[in-house]
């Protein structure tokens, strides 16, 4: 059978057609992906890894999630390629329990179950998530939608995040069932629904609120969906602000009698970032626990109200995010701006203005408005605000040393880092006694990013440190 041709480079395959002809000259790393070969136990199976990935990614046309953009993931489409794969080792044919934990109609996660010994023990692989973040394919050299091969390169929107992380651990838990091994420990793997989008009801927080995986607290965890293939010993909590800012409309060529909303919200928002900065400094845990930045405020968009260019505007709000090292409280966050924002509407007129005719106070009687004001609004309660929370990993635990020797064994060498991305439930699970560590085996610079690829040389290595992990884990008590 021929591979299709393809017209960009000679050495692309299109997964759909992995076959070779003379019409493209296949690489080394794409030709071991057809070739039949005896595995080791550590040997990640290419031809298995890549024809799920393939099933996976031609379903992300409709796994995207963007619910302010009317896009709802349909998770069941990449659970059912999941299932089909695992069949062979479920049921009353193998040793795996499949469930689908289904808390919105079509929108499943998936828990799979390999008994040990000592069923009361356990180790756990959870993060890997169905869902992706949309992509634009006019934005892209390859078809956003169709696993695309370049040399040792997979192309496609979830090969870094996270649906080659999927695949990966289906053929892990499919290994760890074919090999039949005792092993004392029990193994969980967890796909999460409505990662991307963190739409409650849906997800990670239905399963933990539903106690299905309530029995990882007997054992490490690991959740796999970070990347560069080394240890991830933090991350950082996510916190989206709205500031609502009402001025007073009036012709730009009399600005005294106008307040302008754009620059009383733009003064606000840096006073806000002033005090943010002193209160919430760099912490000295992030240089232990190697965060690459500190907690920060940003913001990020803007919105103003219509009007002609020569009117003052009248309002306006400013969105964007806070990202909070695990060393401080979300709580403290909301109470300290709300604080400041609180201060700052009874002190308006000592924020700096722009100009000698800028002003945020109308003293004229004829005014309708003689104050600007601000409203602070959070993207969410703090409660759900406190399910992101970032991080910071017991870097004592054996779960933790289980994995930096993993890494060491097959890479060669331990690079732990901290990020101030986001995870979902992370903290709150660890409050809640699990013993979680983070790893990933995709690429950072290619998250949620045009032309995202993740590396089958990267993916077989991770194959490695997995099956390395659970095995020295799982193997004993």
């Amino acid at each position: 059978r021929k591979a299709k041709k393809c017209v960009t480079t000679p050495t692309c395959i299109h997964v759909g057609d992995l076959r070779a002809s003379n019409t493209c000259k296949l690489s080394s790393e794409t030709t071991s992906i057809m070739t039949s070969k005896p595995l080791s136990k550590a040997e990640l199976d290419e031809k298995a890894f890549v024809g799920l990935l393939e099933k996976l990614i031609s379903e992300v046309k409709y796994l995207q999630n963007n619910e302010m953009r009317g896009m709802f993931p349909q998770e069941w489409r990449s659970a059912r390629h999941v299932k089909e794969f695992l069949t062979p080792y479920i049921g009353k044919d193998g040793p795996l329990i499949y469930e689908e934990l289904e808390y919105q109609k079509g929108r499943p996660n998936i828990k799979l179950t390999l008994k040990g010994t000592d069923e009361k023990k356990t180790v756990g692989i959870i993060g890997c998530h169905l869902d992706v973040v949309p992509a634009n394919p006019e934005k892209w050299e390859v078809d956003p939608f169709k696993l695309t091969v370049k040399g040792d390169k997979l192309y496609g929107r979830g090969t870094t995040d996270c649906l080659g992380h999927v695949a990966l651990v289906s053929c892990l838990m499919a290994r760890l069932a074919e090999e039949k091994k005792a092993l004392k420990r029990t193994v969980v793997a967890l796909f999460i629904a409505s990662e991307e989008g963190g739409s409650p009801g849906v997800g990670i927080d239905m399963v933990v609120k539903h106690n299905k995986i309530a029995e990882l607290k007997n054992g490490p965890v690991f959740w796999v969906d970070s990347a560069d293939s080394q240890p991830c010993l933090g991350t950082a909590g996510s916190i989206r602000w709205h500031l609502e800012v009402k001025g007073r409309l009036f012709h730009s060529g009399l600005p005294h009698r106008g307040i302008n909303a754009l620059e009383l919200g733009m003064e606000a928002v840096k006073e806000l970032q002033n005090r943010f900065y002193k209160e919430f400094a760099p912490h000295p845990n992030e240089k232990k626990w190697k965060f690459m930045c500190p907690s920060t405020m940003k913001p990020t968009q803007m919105e103003c109200s219509k009007g002609s260019l020569n009117q003052i505007p009248p309002f306006c709000v400013i969105s964007g995010d806070i990202r909070l090292t695990p060393f401080y409280e979300v709580k403290d966050v909301y109470e300290k701006v709300a604080a400041w924002v609180e201060d700052l509407n009874k002190n308006i007129e000592k924020l700096p203005t722009r100009g000698p005719m800028s002003k945020y106070v109308l003293e004229d009687d004829d005014v309708d408005v003689k104050r600007g004001t601000l409203t602070l609004k959070w993207g969410s309660p703090l409660a759900a605000a406190k399910d992101m929370e970032g991080i910071a990993c017991d870097m004592n635990s054996p779960g933790f040393k289980a994995l930096v020797a993993a890494t060491k064994a097959i890479k060669g060498k331990v690079e732990p880092y901290s990020i101030t991305g986001s995870l979902p439930f992370v903290r709150k699970m660890q409050r809640e006694g699990l013993d979680l560590h983070i790893s990933g085996y995709g690429i950072s610079k290619r998250y949620h990013a045009d032309n995202e690829y993740c590396l089958l040389s990267d993916m077989k290595d991770a194959f490695a440190i997995l099956h390395k992990l659970i095995n020295d884990v799982a193997s004993s008590v």
